[in-house]
């Protein structure tokens, strides 16, 4: 399984309309056969930084994730909300096991 946390920073005038794309793009994203999970997490301290987790069966499903007209529309509108570009952080999952998902 092929974990992937993408840290953002979203410009503060621009937070409710962020998590409202990134909640229509992990609605859809959940519809996808080979996406496990997909959670949109925001900073109790700082309402600004998001963290979205991302779990795919593996490579091939992440990158078919990448070529969805959701995530197109999610990345058209959220590109002048970030503060600074977005990044991400790939894990292997160790536990739970695949059909722990």
């Amino acid at each position: 399984m092929l974990v992937v946390h993408v840290h953002v920073h979203v410009t503060p005038d621009d937070v409710d309309a962020f998590l409202a794309e990134s909640r229509r793009n992990a609605e859809a994203s959940l519809q996808e056969p080979g996406v496990r999970r997909f959670d949109l997490l925001q900073d109790e301290s700082d309402p600004a930084y998001v963290v979205l987790t991302e779990v795919y069966v593996d490579q091939a499903a992440a990158d078919a994730h990448k070529r969805t007209p959701h995530y197109a529309r999610w990345r058209d509108a959220v590109a002048g909300m970030m503060a600074q570009p977005r990044a991400s952080t790939r894990f292997t999952a160790v536990f739970p096991a695949e059909d722990g998902w």
